[in-house]
């Protein structure tokens, strides 16, 4: 959908609480001026209408991206990726249906966040069975339920129930805990103001009562791909094999300035080689998977 490249797009140079107060420009849209809009995109292909569309929901992807922080990935690009599945739901909506766009498009929006998150960590970061997974995406909200979030190490009590809810042993919940702790950040964080009222990370916050990414998480094994990973790396050349580990395979993640300094190339290059890089890999794990009849695993 073309009408993406006019999109405000947040990046760590622009600041997210620049980002959060530009796309509060956009107005809410009454349902019959949705309906009338995604009925022009639907039958006329008309962009303007799907434009509007986007931007009208661009607080909804921001607040559900925010459900996702603590994963050691630069929120950002988490929001980004909320962006890109906006779009493909407002692409695919259907205003016959009867329900609203938001309705439809939360559930785009949370698989292409969940696929960019596991996109860069399962290759080396995840566990590889099904609890691992499970405690990955919901080890927030079990620590939310025992009001534990703003604690470091889990004190050992929690720790035993934790383990004990989600099916995993102790020593799981203790090395999880410690991984994705270090990127979380204050609740009460200030990010914006709107009049006299300051706007903190909360108020930006999906419903963290749903079973978040529970289904997702457990619906794919990556013991194939941590098998094949050093194998599959062959295949990028050096440049591409630094820009893809400091980029997908670190805790914390450089920054495309940083990396664009170093490579004497733009931003947006460094970007492309690191998608590339990742395409290539991904294609070299299928191949030498179907070799060893483990393509399922991929």
């Amino acid at each position: 959908m073309s009408s993406y490249a006019n999109l405000p797009a947040p990046s760590p140079e622009q600041g997210l609480n620049r980002y959060l107060q530009e796309i509060r420009r956009f107005p809410m849209l009454e349902p019959e001026e949705e309906y009338m809009l995604a009925k022009s995109w639907a039958d006329h292909q008309d962009t303007e209408a799907a434009h509007k569309l986007v931007t009208s929901h661009l607080r909804l992807a921001a607040k559900i991206a925010m459900g996702y922080r603590g994963y050691g990935l630069p929120q950002a690009e988490v929001i980004s990726e909320a962006n890109v599945g906006l779009m493909q739901a407002v692409k695919r909506f259907d205003p016959e249906k009867g329900f609203r766009l938001a309705t439809y498009a939360m559930w785009w929006i949370r698989a292409s966040i969940q696929e960019y998150i596991l996109r860069s960590w399962s290759l080396v970061k995840l566990g590889t069975t099904s609890a691992q997974k499970k405690l990955f995406f919901n080890l927030r909200k079990a620590k939310a339920k025992l009001g534990a979030l703003e604690e470091g190490d889990l004190r050992p009590e929690n720790v035993a129930q934790i383990a004990h809810d989600l099916n995993v042993s102790e020593g799981d919940v203790v090395d999880m805990n410690r991984r994705m702790s270090g990127a979380d950040a204050s609740l009460n964080a200030v990010v914006g103001s709107d009049g006299d009222s300051a706007t903190q990370w909360q108020d930006w916050l999906e419903d963290e009562d749903a079973d978040q990414a529970t289904d997702y998480a457990e619906r794919d094994e990556m013991q194939a791909r941590m098998e094949l990973l050093t194998r599959a790396m062959d295949v990028l050349n050096e440049r591409e094999r630094e820009i893809l580990t400091e980029r997908r395979l670190k805790d914390q993640p450089v920054t495309l300035e940083e990396l664009s300094e170093k490579f004497a190339v733009s931003r947006e290059r460094i970007r492309q080689i690191e998608v590339r890089a990742f395409e290539k890999l991904q294609k070299r794990m299928r191949q030498l998977a179907e070799e060893k009849g483990m393509l399922e695993s991929v």
